[in-house]
């Protein structure tokens, strides 16, 4: 993974599990991950994700990502160890020859990219919003196998 898909990812996760309410905030929270940037680059990162200023339950402004007002912020933020071994991943339902995963909050576009690079038969093709991927299947796919298939390309890193 690129390290600007890795920031993007980090700063995703930073915003989604903690109330920052300045750049330099993200920035000392990026830089004890192990990244190293200037605020230009953070506030170029910012605008591409679409990142506002929106008031939080205790009147603060804090940073949030598209749509996260609809989203509850999780009272105790998961751990950096514990992220790192979650990304994102929370349930799949199959209709027909299609699937529909559901991820945290902005993880669904990494989680589509990482599958459609896996290069799994099974799988035509994914769309991604901010949390739902829909995957087309190929007719008559097993489910079983199409999960069985993601877990095994991505070696825990996909489900």
């Amino acid at each position: 993974m690129k390290i600007k898909t890795k920031r993007l990812e980090a700063i995703r996760t930073l915003i989604s599990n903690n109330e920052l309410g300045s750049q330099n905030e993200i920035l000392d929270a990026l830089r004890q991950q192990g990244f190293e940037l200037t605020q230009a680059t953070l506030s170029r990162d910012m605008k591409q994700l679409k990142i506002a200023k929106a008031a939080s339950m205790n009147g603060k402004y804090v940073y949030v990502l598209p749509n996260e007002t609809m989203y509850r912020r999780v009272h105790v933020p998961i751990s950096d160890l514990d992220l790192a071994h979650t990304p994102g991943f929370l349930s799949i339902n199959f209709s027909g020859n299609m699937a529909v995963i559901h991820t945290r909050p902005g993880y669904a576009s990494s989680v589509a990219y990482n599958i459609d690079q896996a290069g799994i038969d099974e799988i035509l093709g994914t769309i991604a919003g901010d949390d739902t991927i829909v995957i087309v299947l190929r007719e008559g796919i097993d489910k079983d196998e199409v999960v069985s298939q993601l877990r095994k390309a991505s070696t825990g890193a996909l489900l």
